[in-house]
C-alpha cells in the first residue's frame, strides 16, 4: 500500500471499511463511512443530544413539548384530547368567496374571473363584457 496513513476505518463494528473521506458524527464524535453516518445507522447513543424534534399539533399548530423517553405520538394525541384549542366551527373555511360585481347578481365563485377590459370580478354567467355591460376601455368583440 502506497499511502498507509490516509483514511480511517468506519467505527461501526460490523463494517470497519477503510474510508478515504470519513465522516465524524456530531453527536458521539466517532468516525463513520457514508453508509453509517446517520444516527440510526450506527445506533448512536448520543443522538438525543442533537436529534431534537418538537412535534406540532396538526389541528392548532401549537408546538408540543416532549420529555426524554416519551413517545411523541402519544403526547400529541393526549394534547389533542385535552389541551387543544382548535375549534372546528371557528375555522370553517369558505370556498366561494369571489362575489360578482354586476348589480343585482349575488353569485360567488371559487376563483376570480376578472374582466380584461374593466378589471371587475364577475361570476361565470357575467364574465364576458357584453354580459355585464362593460364600461372598460376596449370594445367587446362578440358574445362568446
Amino acid at each position: 500500500m502506497e499511502l498507509p496513513g490516509l483514511g480511517q476505518h468506519c467505527s461501526e463494528r460490523t463494517c470497519k471499511q477503510l474510508d478515504f473521506l470519513p465522516l465524524k458524527c456530531d453527536a458521539c464524535g466517532e468516525v463513520f463511512c457514508k453508509d453509517h453516518i446517520r444516527y440510526d445507522d450506527h445506533k448512536c447513543s448520543s443522538a438525543y443530544k442533537k436529534n431534537v424534534q418538537v412535534p406540532v399539533c396538526p389541528l392548532c399548530n401549537a408546538p408540543i413539548p416532549v420529555r426524554k423517553g416519551e413517545i411523541p405520538d402519544i403526547v400529541v394525541g393526549a394534547h389533542m384530547d385535552k389541551d387543544c384549542k382548535y375549534n372546528p366551527a371557528q375555522h370553517k373555511q369558505r370556498i366561494f368567496t369571489n362575489k360578482c360585481v354586476k348589480p343585482g347578481c349575488k353569485r360567488k365563485e371559487m376563483m376570480k374571473v376578472v374582466c380584461e377590459q374593466c378589471g371587475g370580478n364577475f361570476c361565470i354567467k357575467h364574465r364576458h363584457p357584453l354580459d355585464h355591460d362593460c364600461k372598460g376601455s376596449g370594445h367587446p368583440t362578440s358574445k362568446a
